[in-house]
């Protein structure tokens, strides 16, 4: 009886393992499906020229020129929002905050938070910095609408890896005479470094790629000029793309795939570098 039971078991876990390689894999299929289609549209268009123009009402002159230094603009801002406020928030809440209702209430609401629609957050830049602060569509607008967008997710997963740090580190520390402050600064932070990095890749490609918020707070989308200041108007990548293949002729739609590479790559090369953080982070704690 036993042996039959223990036999189902290993026959259920063989089952179970080879359906999450099917999954995975479909999964990837999927995507490298994707990933080629685009590459073979694409390419062809992808030259300096395509850097280096801006875009036109002729496909064979249109490039992304005003809309890849709108997405640096913004991706800038919004990490210099996003960042500190999101990992303070979560040195606060797991550090300093004493246990309770209040502690719980905000935990659960920021929990929630990550998981509203962008186009909300759309809404509330639209009201919130557009039209009350007069902000209009300029790219710090866009830059904290992306913000509270991507806050939620840098809150959680820098608390989770702030909690992480065994408390024997903390309590060494105490031990020797160092502050709350000290503590933090120097043993808790960076033994966490890793955990909140990865949040950070996570949230900063959410924000790269989000499209719903700006359109909704009225990023423009034709521009040509580049941004000059955090109060110009501007344009993004993911508007550029939607743009062009809203459009009926199939040389904006390979033009769009283009541009997907080139988003792709600001998207490769960001996470490269947090990634080479990360790991020198690592390694300087060994």
């Amino acid at each position: 009886m036993k042996d039959n039971n223990l036999n189902g078991r290993h026959l259920l876990a063989k089952i179970f393992r080879w359906t999450c390689i099917a999954v995975t894999g479909f999964a990837v299929l999927i995507l490298g499906i994707l990933i080629y289609q685009v590459t073979v549209m694409g390419l062809p268009w992808l030259d300096m020229q395509f850097m280096d123009s801006f875009p036109s009402r002729f496909p064979e002159r249109a490039g992304i020129k005003s809309a890849f230094f709108g997405t640096l603009w913004l991706v800038g801002l919004t990490a210099l929002f996003a960042i500190p406020t999101g990992v303070l928030a979560a040195i606060y809440l797991e550090e300093y905050a004493k246990p309770g209702k209040v502690t719980r209430f905000i935990e659960l609401n920021i929990a929630n938070l990550a998981g509203v629609p962008s186009i909300v957050y759309g809404i509330l830049g639209l009201a919130l910095f557009v039209r009350f602060f007069h902000l209009e569509r300029s790219v710090v607008a866009g830059a904290l609408t992306m913000s509270l967008l991507i806050l939620p997710v840098i809150i959680i997963a820098s608390k989770e890896s702030i909690k992480a740090v065994p408390q024997s580190l903390r309590q060494a520390a105490y031990a020797v005479g160092a502050t709350p402050w000290q503590v933090i600064r120097h043993h808790v932070l960076p033994s966490a470094i890793p955990g909140v990095l990865t949040g950070v890749i996570l949230a900063l490609s959410r924000a790269i790629g989000e499209t719903a918020p700006l359109i909704m707070m009225g990023a423009l989308t034709y521009i040509a000029f580049i941004p000059e200041g955090p109060m110009d108007e501007f344009t993004a990548l993911p508007i550029q793309i939607f743009n062009w293949t809203a459009r009926p002729q199939l040389e904006f739609h390979e033009l769009a795939s283009a541009g997907i590479i080139v988003l792709l790559g600001v998207l490769l090369i960001m996470n490269s570098i947090a990634v080479y953080i990360r790991y020198r982070g690592t390694r300087s704690k060994m």
